[in-house]
């Protein structure tokens, strides 16, 4: 029988921890999870509160500093916070696509046409060496180096070209600092491991993502070959079909969620990987009566009602209050209302501690902005 999207939610949640919370520490949820997506610093703290029981923010901040977390860019080349096994191990596979992405026509309108990719490199290993550098820094040494280019072109280059991570303070807790970076080596004081199997990497994603095809394996990752590597994993791995008639895989040793099990009101981060790492997203974004609000400003949120998208929310800080502001994307019962103000309450109170909280449901498809 082809499992159907409400099979495919209810596993989905119950491998990412929304389903309850979990007692996984913060490390070891970031290992399960193959990371949390941290391009912006307050969506891994809002992913981890709604994961895990009386998360404390603090351990985010405390593994920043000490070294066990580090925020990098992997997947999809976008900032994650991960463990430092996962950065060594995990940035080797990542690395050579991304080092495609700067001498594309596309990229910048086409400002690194022409420049040798190799010597580019070097410039940049030199520039950035064994110590940390914030961007403006860089900006200067790519204008001494290519006086013809624009040097913000210059430093994003230099960070596809190399191994780079995000060092303190942005990312520790409520702390919006602009990025200094590092090679991944010389912070982590480990060489990277280009010895651990895609094939490992994929099964890992099946345990906290699966069942799933490997078009959604390739749009999680980036990566190609996933055909390969699914059958690199034989009997580690069992198929199933979904509603399509689509193969997906699965961990042979992990079961299906009960899809009449009770899914809790979530409100996640901007990015959460939970909607970003499926070319089909059916299994958690439902077909909406209104559109995402025509004027939706940007870094909005999900809220998942029973399992599934039914809505945006954003919040606004000014002047001592703190206002999470939510548009639903459908009609939604006085239960489900209550239900979403209680979870935003709690959210607004982790969040904004020191401000007055106000929740504001708005009418279906309502602009976000105040």
């Amino acid at each position: 029988m082809p499992l159907s999207n409400r099979v495919l939610n209810r596993t989905l949640l119950a491998r990412q921890h929304l389903l309850e919370r979990s007692t996984l520490t913060t490390a070891q949820m970031c290992e399960h999870l193959i990371g949390l997506q941290a391009q912006d610093v307050p969506p891994p703290f809002v992913g981890l509160w709604s994961r895990i029981e009386n998360f404390d923010p603090a351990t985010v901040t405390t593994g920043l500093d000490d070294r066990t977390l580090v925020r990098i860019t992997l997947m999809r080349g976008t900032i994650h916070l991960v463990t430092p096994p996962d950065a060594l191990r995990i940035a080797p596979h990542i690395q050579p696509e991304l080092e495609k992405v700067p001498f594309r026509k596309g990229f910048n309108y086409g400002a690194m046409v022409g420049l040798d990719p190799d010597e580019v490199r070097a410039h940049g290993e030199a520039v950035l060496g064994d110590e940390p550098m914030s961007t403006a820094d860089l900006r200067v040494e790519a204008e001494k180096r290519y006086p013809d280019r624009d040097p913000g072109h210059v430093v994003s280059t230099w960070l596809y070209l190399l191994p780079v991570l995000q060092t303190p303070p942005r990312g520790r807790w409520r702390d919006n600092s602009r990025p200094v970076w590092s090679r991944v080596e010389p912070w982590l004081g480990a060489p990277l491991d280009p010895t651990y199997p895609v094939a490992e990497l994929i099964l890992r994603y099946l345990r906290a993502f699966g069942p799933a095809s490997t078009m959604d394996m390739q749009t999680w990752s980036r990566l190609p070959a996933m055909k390969k590597a699914v059958a690199e994993l034989g009997d580690r791995v069992r198929t199933y079909t979904d509603e399509r008639g689509r193969t997906l895989y699965d961990a042979a040793d992990l079961e299906l969620a009960d899809p009449d099990r009770p899914a809790p009101v979530r409100l996640l981060g901007w990015y959460d990987n939970a909607l970003l790492s499926h070319q089909d997203r059916s299994r958690i974004v439902a077909e909406l009566d209104t559109p995402p609000p025509r004027a939706a400003t940007t870094m909005t949120s999900p809220v998942l009602i029973d399992g599934f998208v039914a809505g945006l929310y954003k919040v606004f800080v000014k002047s001592g209050a703190a206002r999470l502001r939510i548009s639903p994307g459908r009609a939604w019962t006085k239960t489900e209302a209550a239900q979403v103000e209680s979870e935003a309450s709690a959210l607004l109170t982790f969040l904004e501690p020191e401000s007055e909280p106000r929740v504001e449901i708005l009418a279906p498809g309502a602009d976000l902005r105040p």
